[in-house]
């Protein structure tokens, strides 16, 4: 995000320039987003992969800093878990055979972060939530050893005050815990997409992401089980929450919203809309300034780097958030980050594509469909997706402009296929890609398999004649094996 962190705690003093500072950053993002041509250009897409780094049992490997020195690819970089790591895709064109490229950067990517892991005895997952964590796998010594993450940590506590972060998830089992550190956050593991949009377009197609994102959740879910317990089918989305909860006891009289959230209405006014809410509804974590004044980068014509302020969006996790990127004259992103890392590249690509589809393929038309969508819907829709996943029912209205009704998660997602196959091609898409991802996407439908389910009966079998603990021991080698096949996950056996 452009700022290094170096201190651990700040001063009042600290938080109150850098307030100044964000206040400032949004008058100068305002112009800047109204400079003729700021921005425009073809949609180009970019990616974030999240791993898990695991020994011979499958069991938690914290060697994160260990691994990144054994490699010089600029791709990998550590995450707030020490047994996490994070691959940076480089972003291409839309146009054309984009997934195509994609594969060969996830490819290449996990298989330099493969080898480098082996040098430490060490194998790599890609899931949404390891199966085999513990509870002593995410205590204060599995904190990645970065000012940066002992910042956060510091200014979450601060901001709770003396309260604890409890974390409560009701799925098939029961999970209930307190706790005292971000780490929970380290559970979790993501694939995010980037997608490069023009400002004039960036609200209707930022909600049309919104809308699309609980449809495809539901059909993607990865992440069923947490410390033992079997959850929801998207445990990640419960977790992430509760995990970075920094608000303490939450008045009724004056409530204010968790840092992660599926947002709070339609957007109107573009991306600066989002911006601005971030800075009004969420205090500062790490108020660290640049050397650089966005006025006077304003004020020379240059195209500001806003550092400040996208160091405090970065510290706001919406589902679906906007991203200013001041390199190459300055863009707009949408970055997608709700779905699962894992269960294969194939999947990920697939969902990818899916979700990508829809935002362009309902963008088109999305003010039609607003009207009939309150955006509580659209929130109640994602939850479902989350908690379900294709057992779900969705609120959808059949056409634009007419009312909701509920429909199954896997009955709609076929239905918004085409959409999504207009979306794609209309952008420039080769055809045949889009065929075979979507293709790929409809065959796990009518399979009804999606990652959480294969997983779930894979432990209800295994736990037969095992307890608990080896089973998702045992589990976790299956997954392993299987998604080095490179074998999309309805096509796998569940034996």
């Amino acid at each position: 995000m452009g700022l290094q962190i170096q201190s651990e705690t700040f001063t009042d003093e600290e938080y109150g320039r850098f307030s100044q500072r964000l206040e400032e950053s949004l008058g100068v993002l305002r112009e800047v987003l109204a400079r003729p041509g700021f921005g425009v250009g073809e949609h180009s897409l970019g990616a974030e992969l999240e791993l898990f780094l695991v020994d011979t049992h499958g069991r938690p490997l914290p060697l994160n800093k260990e691994v990144l020195g054994r490699t010089e690819d600029p791709r990998v970089t550590v995450e707030i878990g020490r047994f996490n790591l994070e691959c940076n895709m480089l972003p291409g064109p839309l146009a054309g055979r984009p997934f195509s490229a994609m594969r060969a950067e996830f490819e290449s990517a996990l298989a330099e972060v493969r080898r480098a892991a082996a040098t430490v005895g060490g194998r790599v997952v890609v899931t949404g939530i390891l199966p085999t964590l513990r509870d002593g796998d995410l205590g204060p010594s599995s904190l990645t050893p970065m000012a940066r993450y002992r910042a956060m940590a510091t200014s979450l506590r601060r901001n709770r005050g003396a309260e604890p972060v409890r974390v409560v998830i009701q799925g098939e089992d029961q999970f209930s815990r307190e706790w005292d550190e971000v780490t929970l956050e380290g559970a979790n593991t993501s694939v995010q997409f980037h997608l490069r949009t023009n400002p004039a377009d960036f609200a209707r197609l930022y909600n049309a992401c919104q809308l699309a994102t609980a449809p495809v959740l539901a059909i993607s879910g990865n992440s069923p089980f947490l410390l033992g317990r079997r959850l929801w089918d998207e445990t990640r989305v419960a977790l992430f929450r509760q995990a970075v909860d920094d608000r303490g006891e939450v008045s009724a009289e004056a409530p204010r919203p968790g840092r992660v959230s599926f947002g709070h209405g339609w957007v109107r006014e573009g991306p600066w809309e989002l911006f601005a809410e971030s800075v009004a509804l969420y205090p500062p974590l790490l108020p660290v300034m640049g050397e650089e004044s966005p006025r006077e980068a304003l004020a020379r014509g240059a195209v500001p780097r806003l550092d400040e302020l996208r160091l405090h969006q970065g510290t706001v996790w919406s589902w679906n958030r906007a991203v200013y990127d001041p390199g190459d004259g300055g863009h707009v992103r949408i970055e997608m980050r709700a779905l699962p890392a894992g269960p294969t590249v194939e999947d990920m690509l697939a969902n990818g594509a899916l979700l990508l589809g829809l935002t362009l393929g309902l963008g088109r038309q999305v003010d039609a469909w607003l009207p009939a969508m309150p955006f509580a819907y659209a929130q109640q829709n994602f939850l479902r997706a989350a908690r379900q996943g294709m057992d779900a029912t969705l609120l959808w209205p059949e056409r634009p402009l007419s009312m909701p009704r509920p429909v199954s998660a896997p009955v709609l997602v076929e239905r918004l296929l085409p959409i999504a196959r207009e979306g794609l091609v209309g952008a420039g898409v080769d055809p045949t890609e889009v065929e075979a991802l979507l293709g790929l996407i409809q065959a796990r439908v009518r399979a009804r398999c999606t990652g959480a389910r294969w997983q779930r009966k894979m432990l209800a079998r295994l736990e037969g004649h095992m307890p608990r603990p080896d089973a998702l021991g045992a589990l976790l080698e299956r997954y392993v094996a299987l998604s080095a096949s490179g074998s999309p996950v309805h096509e796998w056996p569940g034996d």
